[in-house]
């Protein structure tokens, strides 16, 4: 620990962590109305990823305790942590682009924050690792 890490690359991961704990808790909350009230989310349009409102709801519950995890992780230091939670960025952006015919303004701002964090996650990456383990 002989190196001196940059308190902008500790802020970056910080945000990124926090940000993902965010989204996994707003992912989470979607799926539950999906799962409980399927009749809550209207679609009026025919698009080409068409799946039952509970199925979404699952998708959502999981992947948000998956997004949650990820952040919890990053706040401990730990290298996997960035890595797991670029990808579960990633993924909770491609996941809001397939929602995008439920709840536009939503997902789009849900796409947004998901870049945020994979840019926080990737734009300093050494200075920020406490441990691997």
């Amino acid at each position: 620990m002989g190196e001196q890490r940059s308190s902008w690359a500790i802020g970056y991961a910080v945000f990124a962590a926090v940000a993902l704990m965010m989204v996994g808790a707003f992912h989470a909350l979607v799926g539950l109305v999906g799962i409980f009230d399927d009749e809550f989310y209207v679609v009026t349009n025919e698009w080409v990823f068409q799946f039952d409102v509970t199925t979404w709801g699952w998708i959502h519950l999981i992947g948000g305790v998956l997004v949650i995890l990820a952040g919890l992780s990053i706040l401990k230091g730990h290298m996997y942590g960035r890595i797991i939670g670029t990808i579960v960025a990633a993924g909770s952006a491609i996941a809001n682009f397939a929602w995008l015919p439920y709840q536009p303004w939503w997902s789009i701002l849900m796409i947004g924050l998901s870049i945020a964090v994979i840019w926080a996650l990737t734009v300093h990456g050494h200075d920020v690792v406490v441990s691997d383990g």
